[in-house]
């Protein structure tokens, strides 16, 4: 099953170069680009790929405000980030949004695969780097719901950075159910993706930093 991409930059040539080399891998495949914000959320309405690339800095909608625009309005759709600044309050905006992961444009052809490979089976994948950054950013929401034994459990092992399947095969549930349980952390914590549940179970002990998405590292 190939894994659909949307492209969203306002540089065509950034698109061009993206899609020709992602188009080298026969497991992934590019259905959209978008040149703002906004095209990307009504291509995304329109395509409902897999996974968004999403450029930060564009015009008519940049892409944070788009992040969070899709991810509220389709959660199944992961967003990356893909941008060339790194600046902790570009970090924390893009994950606050609901992106799943974070790159420099200066990424790997073979990683960025990896990169989207990974954010369409849910995996958090976070660079030490990027995690201690985003620790010092986003904060832990305020009198979250409690959550019941089993969705720590899942909460648990997803910042660790396993797949759904992973998790699925761990705690001897159906992937369908892992899913559930995923949705319910998030609306329980009231956040907006996988990435910002990570970053709650290292607030509150439940993981380490060390062990974030130990699995990608």
């Amino acid at each position: 099953m190939t894994i659909r991409i949307l492209i969203t930059d306002d540089h065509s040539v950034v698109r061009q170069g993206l899609r020709m080399f992602l188009g080298l891998d026969p497991e992934l495949e590019v259905v959209g680009e978008a040149s703002n914000g906004e095209e990307a959320l009504r291509m995304a309405r329109e395509l409902e790929p897999d996974v968004v690339l999403m450029d930060l800095v564009m015009p008519v909608m940049d892409g944070i405000t788009a992040t969070e625009a899709i991810r509220a309005e389709l959660p199944e759709v992961e967003v990356i980030a893909l941008t060339s600044v790194l600046e902790d309050v570009s970090v924390s905006g893009a994950v606050r949004a609901g992106a799943i992961g974070y790159l420099l444009k200066n990424t790997e052809a073979d990683e960025l695969g990896r990169a989207i490979k990974a954010a369409a089976d849910g995996q958090v994948q976070l660079a030490p780097a990027a995690a201690a950054r985003l620790m010092r950013e986003v904060r832990a929401p305020e009198n979250p719901e409690v959550l019941t034994e089993r969705e720590t459990e899942v909460l648990k092992l997803l910042a660790r950075g396993k797949a759904n399947k992973q998790i699925s095969h761990t705690l001897f549930i159906a992937e369908k159910t892992v899913k559930s349980h995923v949705s319910s952390i998030l609306a329980k914590l009231g956040v907006q993706s996988r990435t910002q549940a990570a970053l709650y179970a290292v607030r509150i002990g439940l993981v380490s930093v060390e062990e974030l998405s130990e699995e990608s590292w």
